[in-house]
């Protein structure tokens, strides 16, 4: 697995926090850094690996990645994202407290992914668009000015995460989003989840397609196919078994899907551990 070193990134020691866009974003391998890292989503869908579990990202979602965590993209479909790097937070010179508007981990779960709705997007692109000229010297007040506005954009993405809570219809969008990557495996009736989250039917059907470029049942279908690979490459369950808890009714119409989204039946990548 390569590590990714601060030195190939900042332009000096100085400097705190370095823009890395990616547009678009490439399938990319394994790996972890010796700096933190938030990747914002702009565009496009793709897979975000974090510590061996599959997320599925679009536009609006925030991936935040500690010095210690491993992660890879895959299966990217015009993926436009934009990485911000930063230090260790206790490192910066001017700024203190910017571990407190991070995700915090709780009996070992690490809630690493967050979504925001599209006003909270743009205002984080206009302080990117300022963090994207680093500064060049060691002067205190621009090395200060420019680590003050990394901590304007944390204090947005954390208020931003607390909104999409909301009560308006994208907030419910993203909770419907959220419960369907914890739920994937249950029966699934659209139109009870459009009443349970107060989102009309139609307005479901296309707002999903509009936020994962599938449609919601081809949505579903993904999710459960990279937890089932996921288990297939980290558990000894049977294959019949991995099928069954990934919510597939039939293990050979399972295994039919499963060669279609990764062009190998899962009996192969079982052979390959």
């Amino acid at each position: 697995m390569k590590l990714l070193h601060s030195s190939d990134f900042f332009p000096s020691r100085s400097a705190s926090v370095v823009i890395e866009p990616r547009e678009p974003q490439q399938a990319f391998p394994e790996h972890h850094h010796d700096f933190y890292e938030i990747v914002i989503v702009e565009q496009g869908a793709g897979v975000h690996v974090f510590n061996g579990n599959p997320y599925t990202l679009n536009s609006g979602c925030v991936c935040f990645v500690r010095d210690h965590d491993r992660h890879l993209f895959e299966q990217t479909d015009g993926l436009i994202l934009t990485n911000i790097l930063f230090r260790t937070p206790g490192t910066f010179r001017f700024v203190s407290g910017v571990e407190q508007f991070l995700p915090r981990e709780r009996d070992g779960i690490y809630p690493a992914h967050w979504r925001i709705n599209h006003q909270v997007l743009q205002q984080v692109k206009q302080l990117i668009a300022l963090l994207m000229s680093a500064p060049t010297g060691d002067q205190p007040e621009d090395i200060a000015l420019h680590e003050s506005w990394f901590m304007q954009l944390l204090v947005q993405l954390w208020r931003g995460c607390m909104a999409r809570q909301g009560d308006d219809q994208e907030g419910r969008l993203h909770q419907l989003l959220d419960w369907l990557q914890n739920h994937y495996a249950e029966q699934v009736e659209w139109s009870e989840l459009a009443e349970r989250f107060a989102i009309p039917l139609r307005t479901l059907h296309r707002q999903l397609k509009s936020h994962t470029n599938m449609t919601p049942q081809r949505y579903l279908t993904h999710l459960r196919l990279l937890q089932a690979r996921h288990m297939l490459c980290h558990s000894d369950s049977s294959i019949t078994d991995i099928a069954f808890r990934c919510g597939f009714g039939d293990s050979n119409h399972f295994s039919t899907l499963f060669k279609r989204e990764f062009t190998c039946p899962p009996r192969a990548l079982r052979g390959s551990r």
